[in-house]
């Protein structure tokens, strides 16, 4: 769950006013995708939503909560509603970079290697406990998760869009994991952090398997969009307009991470691109063709809690990275 939104920006009536793209398909898109999820998966609304704005701004999630709270099975279920090519990869310390992206093998009829594809070659691909495998396999994740393509023999294949990497991390058990570079942690466009449920949430789960007895629930979602109108909804994204004066209040507030006392490092000009790209997405979900303060600030946890590192000073003092955040939106004057 999300901090609270401070209350910081001016209100905005948007009863009154007429779009100048339509954002009707999009809206009713997203709505329909958070349905078919919430058939199985209960509460975690910000996950869901995350996740598809990620999915609407080209970006990669990286998600953290300890096990047995459906992550994976949202992975899987999310794959199913956008109908895309769905793989799942488990990261242990034995883990080869060929285990993942592929590797040549000789073909004895035509006496010449042949490029067989690893797992990697998928729209949608989670990667189980990506902080189990060691620096030479998160290496082989750098080019394919910036570029959307992989580079083999001197050879370069392109992965087909939309593509899209679910990475699973335990923020507890820490035996055998590797920290994560901080070059891969700045392509994730989000850390989500995923929580327990609720008690009335936990009700509502043992209820719903109950009632379900053993169908699949896999067998229970639909399919809403397909990749081909995944890319017509991201071109539509790109006609979202955003006033000069937000551009403005996007570079402040990632410029105070660079110099901001409690933290040792801050945010990099990657940063402040997810801002603007998940900024569009949140106003476009709402029925909006333009971007506000409001929608800015929603996009700061989940963009920086990953790419900012606290002081050792302030994390020993048990700060976290989103009490930061707050002190750094209470810090910049909001555009009128």
């Amino acid at each position: 769950m999300e901090p609270e939104q401070l209350n910081t920006a001016p209100e905005n009536n948007t009863e009154n006013f007429s779009n100048r793209i339509v954002l009707t398909e999009l809206k009713e898109a997203v709505t329909q995708l958070k349905q078919q999820l919430h058939k199985v998966i209960i509460g975690q609304e910000n996950f869901i939503e995350l996740l598809i704005v990620a999915l609407l701004a080209d970006g990669h999630v990286l998600i953290e909560g300890a096990p047995g709270i459906a992550k994976t099975l949202t992975a899987k279920l999310f794959a199913k509603t956008t109908n895309t090519n769905f793989q799942r990869i488990q990261f242990t310390p034995d883990l080869m970079p060929s285990d993942v992206l592929g590797t040549s093998v000789f073909n004895s009829k035509t006496a010449d290697f042949e490029f067989k594809k690893g797992p990697i070659f998928a729209n949608l691909v989670l990667i189980d406990e990506i902080n189990r495998a060691p620096a030479k396999t998160q290496a082989a994740l750098f080019e394919v998760m910036e570029e959307q393509q992989i580079t083999i023999d001197g050879t370069t294949y392109n992965l087909a869009s939309p593509f899209m990497v679910l990475a699973t991390q335990n923020p507890i058990e820490q035996e055998g994991t590797y920290a994560l570079p901080e070059a891969q942690l700045d392509r994730f466009l989000f850390k989500i952090k995923v929580d327990y449920p609720s008690v009335e949430a936990e009700i509502n789960i043992l209820q719903n398997q109950h009632q379900r007895k053993t169908t699949n629930p896999i067998s229970l979602i639909e399919t809403i969009l397909t990749p081909e109108k995944i890319s017509t909804l991201k071109e539509t994204l790109q006609e979202v307009i955003v006033e000069e004066k937000l551009f403005t209040y996007i570079a402040n507030l990632v410029n105070n991470t660079r110099s901001h006392p409690h933290l040792y490092l801050g945010a990099s000009p990657r940063a402040s691109l997810a801002i603007l790209k998940t900024a569009k997405v949140f106003a476009a979900i709402n029925g909006r063709d333009f971007v506000t303060p409001e929608d800015i600030q929603k996009s700061l946890y989940p963009v920086l809690r990953h790419r900012i590192i606290l002081s050792p000073e302030r994390e020993m003092e048990g700060l976290q990275p989103e009490n930061v955040i707050d002190m750094l939106i209470k810090s910049v004057e909001v555009p009128r």
